[in-house]
Parts: C-alpha cells; sequence; structure tokens
C-alpha cells in the first residue's frame, strides 16, 4: 500500500515536456533564479557529459569553458525550476560519461556531430509508426512501349 502510494507520488512529479537528449549533446537550459524578490530566467550552454538517472531524482552535468575555467553544472531533470531546455547539436560519442573532457581543451575537447542521414535523404521518421518515403506525385509517368520485333 504505501508503496503504490509512494509510486504516484512520484510519477505526478515526473516532466514530459522535456526533449529527449543524451551524453555529447550541446544543450542550453533554462533556469529560474530567484534574488531577492525579484525572479528571473538565465540560461547556461554547455555539453552534457553525464546522466545519474534514478526516477524522479534523475540529473545530468553539463560542461563549459568559461574563459579557460572549465564550470560545470549539475541539474535536476524533474525540476520545477527548469524553465526548458533546448537542443543545440547533438553529439556522436561512444561513451556514457564525458569525464575525460575535464582534462582536456580547444580542439581535443571538441566531439563529432551526429550526421542524420535519413532526413538528407528526404525520409521523415515520425515518433511513432513505420518511416514515410519521399513524397511522390499523384501521377506517375507513362511506362515506355515496348517495340515489337518484325
Amino acid at each position: 500500500m504505501a508503496i503504490t502510494l509512494l509510486k504516484d507520488i512520484e510519477s505526478r512529479q515526473l516532466r514530459k515536456d522535456l526533449p529527449k537528449f543524451n551524453v555529447g549533446d550541446t544543450v542550453r537550459v533554462y533556469s529560474r533564479i530567484k534574488e531577492g524578490e525579484k525572479e528571473r530566467v538565465q540560461y547556461f550552454e554547455g555539453i552534457v557529459i553525464g546522466f545519474h538517472r534514478n526516477a524522479v531524482s534523475t540529473t545530468f552535468k553539463v560542461r563549459k569553458e568559461s574563459y579557460g575555467v572549465g564550470v560545470e553544472r549539475t541539474y535536476p531533470i524533474h525540476s520545477p525550476l527548469l524553465e526548458k531546455i533546448e537542443v543545440k547539436k547533438r553529439g556522436d560519442v561512444r561513451r556514457a560519461k564525458l569525464f575525460y573532457l575535464r582534462e582536456v581543451s580547444g580542439k581535443k575537447a571538441r566531439i563529432r556531430e551526429k550526421k542524420d542521414w535519413l532526413s538528407k535523404k528526404g525520409i521523415v521518421v515520425p515518433s511513432e509508426g513505420a518511416p514515410e518515403g519521399p513524397a511522390v506525385s499523384a501521377e506517375a509517368p507513362p511506362a515506355p512501349a515496348e517495340k515489337a520485333k518484325e
């Protein structure tokens, strides 16, 4: 009884309005900051270097270099203080945690951008269902007529 009640409360706290993003993506996180009586929105843009997945208390780390100094911030993904998250670039990485970026800077800290091959070919991939092919006009070109041999 108590466990189901706890899971019910946790499921109501989960946010479903945030975009899907992964480690290696460059994101811009807009968070609400309260200063005295005023409240404002400030963004932090950087590379996602890791997730700590744990239901309601899931967090992600964002890292950027500011004036030669590495800055990392950890955000709870289901926090009401997060205004929105914009994915600027999709990264193509082969690791779950990018902590090696702490030791490198400059060109060594670059991450390849994930290539979207399907959109270049004109194939639209919906979130659910089968992919759609390129748009074809209603009228098909006439078939070539076969020549009879004599």
